[in-house]
């Protein structure tokens, strides 16, 4: 069964976040809190935990869609190409927010990772638990929805209800509260233009 640790994202307690690092760093699965819903994560340069995950989400991994958590905008030039200006005014808008960014990747994307993917989906939530966690590991890790098949609201939102639910399948379940019923917005900004591909939480205005 999962290890479950409490962490407030008003101030998440350090020693906290070094044992989810731990956890990553061995190549574990997490599932942690975002200012959306519930996500599974792992260390991006962990390419058996990339391909659990996809297996717990019933996808093949090579077409698996996750995106990345960057703790702030800092490191998007390492993992992406080149932003233009009017794309980097949006992104320095509404993050950190409740959307997801689809950017050109960049060469130090793992290839395990988006194999073939020319793009790449980018969030810096604001909940401060999963960007300090990210801090911590030095690299992006992994975000993935926690969807329940049965469409049960509450999977998504408690985070006891899902420690029950994926607690045989991952190594560690962050308890950061009661999580929102609304997914992120995702947004393509991989052409130099907004184009929105899911509404969800997000302010559409701020684009």
């Amino acid at each position: 069964m999962a290890e479950i640790i409490r962490i407030y994202p008003e101030n998440p307690n350090p020693k906290d976040i070094d044992r989810v690092v731990e956890v990553l760093d061995r190549g574990g699965v997490i599932i942690y809190p975002t200012d959306t819903v519930y996500s599974f994560g792992c260390d991006i340069n962990k390419g058996k935990a990339i391909d659990k995950v996809a297996r717990i989400k019933g996808l093949k991994p090579e077409k698996a869609e996750f995106a990345l958590i960057f703790p702030d905008l800092s490191i998007l030039s390492a993992y992406t190409k080149s932003v233009d200006t009017p794309s980097y005014k949006i992104l320095n808008r509404c993050l950190p927010g409740p959307f997801t960014f689809i950017l050109k990747a960049g060469s130090a994307i793992p290839k395990i990772f988006h194999r073939k993917k020319k793009t790449i989906g980018i969030r810096i939530p604001d909940n401060s638990i999963p960007r300090e966690i990210v801090k911590a590991l030095g690299r992006p890790i992994i975000a993935s929805s926690v969807h329940d098949e049965d469409e049960i609201i509450e999977y998504t939102t408690d985070p006891e209800l899902i420690a029950e639910k994926y607690g045989h399948q991952v190594d560690l379940v962050i308890d950061g509260g009661i999580g929102d019923l609304f997914a992120s917005t995702v947004v393509d900004l991989s052409e130099g233009y907004p184009e929105v591909i899911r509404e969800g939480k997000g302010d559409l205005d701020l684009l």
